[in-house]
């Protein structure tokens, strides 16, 4: 899209909403939008925003309201070059709010679609399978839900291993609140109801918090479980769910290392006896601002697709958390930019480097993320990868989720 036809676009009158959301109209408007800003071009950055604001309503269908997500994004890093731009925020509504979830709220919240759903299956049967027989289980949980996944694993626990079970360890970090979704409850009250819940399974439970930091690589987390006094038989497990790609990766730093690596090296040395890994499978890494947000569109209309079904409030919700990713991704940089996806791929490189093997998922782990989706919008699927022992979380068959195991070799 030339120049030429975005200004003859700005000459129209107000413009309809498009109908159906023309995606790939809208995003060659970002990428432009994105170009201009990056390059001082006020005027036309001022052009594509209001033509932008005129074709995407934040009420719309699900591309129109993805497309807003990315405007606002814009227009935030726009004034943060060009203040004059100021004046384009009168064209906004006030953006949602990020909610503040209850614990019942956010269970019920999680369960609304399986990108949540999908990993915890995953990691806890293969977390069942590992410590099978140890008298002791400490799961160091980096988790973005809040300990969502561990009412599950406890009920596992109680009803399929060893009598009496075993003596549930978990210990968490103090600095999960910097990211959405955020709780209305503190960690030690959470801790608590964890406790009573498991003593209610007849399992005993100790609940730990470590202050931690994602952004120098978890290192007083590190610190504090290479000290920790281990018991006879106890088995380590490390379960991160969508939290180690706050890490700062190689972008963030003048070497050819990051503090991934640092992290997945010194996890190493811990010898854990498994680490489950969930993330979503996309590269937001780039330097470069068109690139990053050529990815996260082709990525983020995802969740926004998957909402149209949700009633109005949940939605809300839904899409606020996902805009705040994207307002990360697109208006911040340097340490700011804190949403640092990386693919699969690359995920498979640095647990290689970091000498850890990747582990075959359970059929038993399959069959019960196949009963889930069927609890879930016909989209949703899931593909089993053969060559590299993953489960792959699909929507409409595109790549969404990936969740792997992996063990000290």
């Amino acid at each position: 899209m030339t120049k030429t036809r975005i200004r003859n676009l700005t000459r129209l009158p107000s413009p309809k909403p498009l109908r159906g959301g023309d995606a790939n109209f809208m995003e060659q408007l970002l990428l432009h939008c994105a170009t201009a800003i990056d390059s001082n071009d006020a005027a036309l950055a001022h052009q594509i925003l209001w033509v932008l604001n005129n074709t995407a309503p934040p009420d719309g269908d699900s591309t129109q309201r993805l497309t807003s997500a990315f405007l606002r994004a814009l227009l935030s890093r726009a004034v943060s070059k060009t203040p004059t731009l100021s004046s384009t925020i009168s064209f906004l509504p006030p953006a949602d709010e990020l909610h503040r979830f209850s614990v019942v709220e956010l269970a019920a919240f999680v369960d609304l679609t399986p990108w949540h759903r999908f990993g915890f299956i995953a990691a806890n049967a293969a977390i069942l399978t590992a410590v099978e027989g140890y008298s002791t289980v400490h799961i160091v949980d980096l988790s973005l839900t809040h300990c969502m996944q561990i009412p599950t694993l406890i009920d596992a626990m109680a009803s399929r291993l060893n009598k009496p079970p075993p003596l549930l360890k978990l210990t968490v970090v103090s600095s999960s609140d910097n990211f959405p979704p955020f709780i209305n409850i503190s960690y030690e009250e959470l801790g608590s109801k964890l406790v009573n819940f498991a003593t209610t399974r007849n399992i005993t439970m100790e609940f730990t918090i470590i202050p931690s930091t994602y952004s120098d690589g978890f290192s007083s987390l590190l610190q504090q479980l290479r000290v920790y006094p281990s018991s006879f038989n106890e088995a380590l497990v490390v379960n991160c769910h969508m939290m180690l790609r706050y890490i700062p990766d190689e972008t963030l730093t003048s070497s050819s290392s990051s503090l991934r690596t640092v992290f997945l090296k010194q996890l190493r040395s811990l010898n854990p006896r498994i680490v489950t890994l969930i993330e979503e499978d996309v590269d937001l890494t780039s330097g470069n601002l068109v690139n990053r947000l050529r990815s996260a569109f082709n990525y983020f209309w995802i969740p926004f697709d998957t909402t149209d079904t949700f009633m109005s409030e949940q939605r809300r919700w839904y899409e606020a958390e996902i805009s705040w990713k994207i307002e990360s991704v697109v208006a911040k940089e340097g340490a700011e930019r804190v949403e640092r996806s990386e693919t699969k791929r690359r995920w498979f490189e640095r647990m290689r480097e970091a000498e850890f093997g990747g582990v075959r998922v359970k059929e038993e782990a399959v069959a019960d993320v196949k009963a889930m989706l069927e609890e879930h919008a016909v989209g949703w699927g899931m593909k089993k990868e053969d060559d590299d022992n993953s489960l792959v979380l699909t929507w409409k068959g595109h790549s969404v989720v990936f969740a792997t195991v992996w063990v000290p070799i």
